[in-house]
């Protein structure tokens, strides 16, 4: 197989970091830009067991958790600190540690299920005809999700709004200190039931068929338990780091081989840029779903798809 060139890795890389975090599939635009742009992007960006290309896209998946990390770095040493102290004294009190096993236990269902059935969907399904119409199904799925979900927009778990007031009685702390929003929002996350974050975390296995955005596809599962826009946001987003950081250490080593090699440039450039896009993406969304919805993004993602399956059918 061709190498990937750098050229062809920073559009993609691109166009992974953000894709991946706005709810418009990263895996289908990586399967339809090349087969749109044909020629040598076609043959070199061609998804396989033993494609550089998919060890490329690998490493730019990374590159996003990592910058996910990055971004939410705070939030992470709350939740991990609440795990351990959680483990240390046998109990389930606070919201970190709550959210901390809420966030693993959702996590499992789409953990099986890839390690499972990810190989065989994306030989049978990564070619550009079905990944344009998973694409378009994703943009009827996130209207779909709008138009029922119309009449309370801020409306959070049990009819809370993302502005009630949250106790924070339960936490083991004897001073007063200022409470941060994302704070607020994780002790409202916390609240959900362990069927309904599990319940949630499944919705990622869609995101296996290329056109399902992960992001996408969880924000749909969190807006029809109850969550607000916000909120289901960052539950998506801390929900995929996990996800994307072991898919990514037990897949990774393949970039290493020596018939890969060419591509390794390309790829830390690629990942490089993705890791910038998607840092970018995520500061950008996280103000924008504070206020606006999902409409947009299904609407792109209609017309991306049949402008797809049009180039394709010609």
């Amino acid at each position: 197989m061709s190498a990937v060139t750098y050229v062809e890795s920073i559009v993609v890389g691109a166009l992974q970091g953000v894709s991946e975090l706005f709810p418009v599939s990263s895996l289908g635009h990586s399967i339809l830009l090349p087969a749109v742009i044909g020629g040598s992007w076609q043959r070199d960006l061609s998804i396989g067991e033993d494609s550089p290309y998919l060890a490329v896209l690998v490493a730019m998946h990374v590159a996003t958790a990592l910058a996910l990390v990055l971004f939410f770095w705070r939030d992470w040493v709350r939740i991990i600190g609440g795990l351990f102290s959680s483990i240390r004294h046998r109990e389930v009190r606070t919201t970190d540690q709550r959210l901390a096993w809420l966030l693993i236990l959702a996590t499992i269902p789409v953990g099986i299920a890839g390690l499972l059935l990810e190989s065989l969907l994306r030989d049978f399904l990564g070619k550009p005809v079905p990944s344009a119409i998973f694409l378009i199904l994703n943009g009827g799925v996130l209207y779909a999700a709008e138009r029922f979900s119309r009449a309370a927009p801020k409306t959070g778990i049990s009819g809370r709004t993302t502005e009630d007031t949250v106790d924070f009685s339960a936490e083991d702390t004897l001073v007063m200190r200022a409470i941060t929003v994302e704070e607020a929002t994780d002790a409202r996350l916390s609240k959900l039931s362990v069927k309904e974050a599990v319940l949630i975390g499944s919705a990622q296995i869609l995101a296996l068929l290329p056109g399902i955005s992960r992001s996408g596809i969880t924000m749909v599962a969190g807006l029809r338990r109850g969550l607000g826009h916000q909120d289901s946001a960052r539950f998506a987003w801390l929900l995929a780091t996990p996800v994307i950081l072991a898919a990514g250490v037990l897949k990774l080593p393949s970039l290493f081989t020596p018939e890969n090699s060419p591509s390794l440039g390309p790829a830390l450039a690629g990942s490089l840029v993705a890791g910038i896009a998607s840092y970018i993406s995520v500061r950008f969304l996280t103000k924008y779903f504070e206020t606006r919805t999902l409409t947009p993004f299904a609407i792109y993602c209609v017309l991306a798809g049949i402008a797809s399956l049009l180039v394709f059918s010609f």
